[in-house]
């Protein structure tokens, strides 16, 4: 998924992106290697420390690493060329993602680009894609052993007790962008 994120990204080197989400880098590192700048923005500070932690070992100095919220993003109006997000809006409720939306929207400058991978399926046996994935994902996460077998009763008690996530589906993340002004919305689905 990052490749094609970048890809579709289009970076450029005089780009200043932000990764929303950041964790431990996956977007931020490749992302780094190709624009001016990147601040990398994450909810745990933990997972900043080892970003921050990764990006000195490898002196990486394009790189500003910051704890905050994709609903109360801490930059500037317009400051960003690029926004990225890999594995994070689903673990917001609609109204959370709505206004993560309206901030990439404000950061970013007139023109500007937002690329978003995230889970995008809402757990459910009513469509075909839908058993298909939630089968695909336990299925590798049985093939694991006990601890596959560990993280799925985990996972399904989550969800059966109302702390799981929140995907949305694509049709939903499309017109949610295009109703923060967000133009050319394209969205891409695979199973």
């Amino acid at each position: 998924m990052r490749e094609q994120i970048i890809s579709l990204a289009q970076l450029q080197p005089a780009d200043r992106a932000l990764d929303i989400g950041a964790g431990t880098g996956l977007l931020t590192l490749t992302a780094a290697t190709q624009v001016r700048h990147v601040t990398a923005l994450d909810n745990s500070p933990a997972m900043c420390a080892h970003l921050h932690a990764k990006l000195t070992f490898l002196r990486t100095g394009n790189v500003d690493v910051l704890v905050g919220e994709a609903t109360e993003l801490p930059v500037a109006d317009g400051s960003v060329d690029v926004v990225l997000s890999n594995y994070c809006l689903h673990h917001l409720r609609d109204a959370d993602k709505r206004q993560a939306l309206a901030e990439a929207w404000r950061v970013l400058r007139p023109g500007g680009r937002i690329v978003i991978g995230d889970i995008m399926f809402h757990l459910g046996l009513s469509s075909a894609r839908d058993r298909a994935l939630i089968a695909r994902l336990a299925g590798s996460m049985l093939r694991s052993g006990p601890a596959g077998l560990l993280r799925l009763v985990k996972n399904a008690t989550r969800v059966m007790t109302g702390r799981g996530e929140h995907p949305a589906s694509a049709d939903w993340l499309q017109h949610a962008l295009q109703a923060e002004g967000f133009s050319e919305v394209i969205t891409h689905t695979r199973s």
